[in-house]
């Protein structure tokens, strides 16, 4: 294998990556990834509050839908991103700003590295690697990118498009759960005259015979008789 384009394109990303993370600062390159992380959740936690009023007030319900969800995400984003600004710039400069800088670098290089592999993934997928350019397919760095990505492909779920929406589902639903106590409701109402009640005492499916019925109508008649 000989050095090809490809090698020269994964070092300048990782270089541009490792830079723009040094003058940033590790703090605030990992707090602008906890940025979107919380704004995503906190669209997903408000969506569903406040999906019928928006809706209520705006239609068709996919532009309401739109809206609400981009305002929630990027007003959660510039509040979030502000607090981490400060954040990050009290840590630059504080005597562990060097430190800061220095870790930045090599989590730069990092991200570069895996920006290089997203894209040779979604480059491999398109194209198969026999009809590949030369100039990727013998580079050294090819390797190094294919086996990355193999290890990031095994950690992923077998369906990773139907665990997040399986996630999301479960936090939409989390609240609508019954519990024990409201799974079974006791009956409140006695009934009323006339009703048969069913579950008190078990029919035997029996009833009075009619030789049985004849004896006792003749016992009422005797009766009657004597009082007479």
């Amino acid at each position: 294998m000989i050095i090809t384009g490809l090698d020269f394109i994964v070092i300048a990303v990782m270089l541009i990556s490792a830079l723009l993370a040094m003058v940033r600062g590790l703090t605030r390159e990992v707090l602008s990834i906890a940025s979107w992380v919380v704004a995503a959740g906190a669209t997903l936690y408000f969506f569903p509050r406040f999906q019928e009023d928006v809706r209520a007030m705006l239609q068709p319900n996919w532009l309401a839908d739109i809206s609400l969800a981009v305002g929630i995400f990027v007003i959660t984003l510039i509040i979030v991103s502000f607090i981490t600004m400060r954040i990050s710039d009290f840590i630059l400069d504080s005597r562990i700003g060097a430190l800061d800088r220095t870790l930045g670098f090599v989590f730069g290089l990092f991200r570069g590295l895996l920006l290089v592999v997203i894209a040779y993934m979604f480059l491999a997928w398109l194209v198969p690697p026999e009809n590949q350019p030369e100039w990727i397919r013998e580079a050294r760095s090819a390797p190094i990118l294919k086996q990355t990505g193999d290890a990031i492909i095994a950690l992923l779920p077998e369906d990773p498009e139907r665990a997040i929406l399986d996630k999301l589902r479960d936090g939409v639903d989390g609240g609508d759960e019954t519990t024990p106590n409201d799974a079974i409701t006791p009956q409140d109402t006695a009934p009323a005259d006339g009703e048969e009640t069913t579950g008190s005492i078990p029919s035997t499916g029996q009833g009075y015979q009619n030789s049985e019925r004849d004896g006792l109508n003749q016992l009422l008649d005797s009766t009657r008789s004597g009082n007479q």
